[in-house]
């Protein structure tokens, strides 16, 4: 039953990325296809005289800071809250999930409509109301705010593995709770997290993957890295010069950094959130 998964796992993911391993480690270009220079390492210590490079990988990081802790709070909080059953559920349940389904240029585009500076909807509104203005797009802190806002609406798949992770909480352990006298934080800090912890942690461990390299369709479509090099991510840096300008090999080597730091980063989330994990099977 895995092998559908895991062929395309191989095909669609190991192969690639073992190849951009081998390529970083020439001088190759589309131009010139029929050339293979071994470079060694040089690709890698060209990163570190780039200061571009060093700019996308720090707003990289800043967007992960910020993207995932809110991507957490916001699964967690809309799935307690779609947890309970009551009338016309399903409906605020596909509404949730509805964002992930559409397709990122198609989402990228809306957004950028709605926060366009000269006939967005929301500087409309606001002309209307007689309040000033935004110019998101055009600053520094709020063109980062509008790409931030973007990767939490697109939360739905995680809020329906919370969802399922919710669903396996024993029904008795809430009884005999509320009847003990405690109240939701205290239920919800005492008896779901620690039962829900393995399901949150790797959710946690997934948004963090998906945060830093799952950024390129608002960087490149909404802000176009800008205002500033702002909003330039590591993925539009590895666009830029892989396929703008054809340096591959390039290319490749930063694929293979940013490999390395989101291993580091994930490293460093199991060893910090180990002993919370291991404590829910206790």
């Amino acid at each position: 039953m895995l092998a559908p998964f895991l062929a395309g796992l191989i095909i669609l993911v190991i192969v690639p990325a073992t190849g951009s391993l081998a390529v970083a480690f020439f001088d190759y270009s589309p131009l010139r296809p029929t050339e293979f220079t071994p470079a060694g390492f040089t690709q890698f210590e060209l990163l570190r005289e780039d200061p571009l490079f060093w700019t996308a990988l720090g707003n990289s990081l800043l967007y992960t800071g910020l993207s995932v802790p809110l991507r957490m709070v916001g699964i967690l909080a809309m799935a307690l809250f779609l947890e309970r059953r009551r009338r016309g559920i399903g409906a605020f349940r596909a509404a949730a999930y509805m964002p992930t389904i559409i397709p990122d240029v198609a989402y990228a585009i809306a957004w950028l409509w709605l926060v366009n500076p000269l006939f967005g909807p929301i500087n409309q509104i606001l002309h209307a109301l007689h309040l000033p203005e935004q110019t998101w797009l055009i600053d520094t802190a709020g063109a980062r705010g509008i790409v931030v806002g973007m990767s939490v609406w697109q939360i739905g798949e995680g809020i329906v593995i919370m969802l399922a992770a919710l669903r396996d909480v024993p029904q008795d352990l809430y009884d005999v709770s509320v009847m003990d006298g405690a109240g939701f934080w205290t239920r919800l800090r005492t008896l779901v997290l620690p039962l829900i912890a393995p399901t949150f942690l790797l959710l946690l461990f997934r948004t963090t993957v998906v945060s830093l390299q799952d950024n390129f369709a608002p960087s490149y479509l909404v802000t176009q890295g800008n205002p500033y090099y702002a909003t330039y991510f590591l993925p539009l840096k590895i666009y830029t010069d892989a396929f703008q300008n054809f340096h591959f090999s390039y290319g490749a080597a930063m694929i293979w950094v940013m490999y390395a730091v989101t291993a580091f980063i994930v490293f460093m989330q199991y060893i910090t959130t180990r002993r919370w994990s291991e404590a829910a099977y206790d």
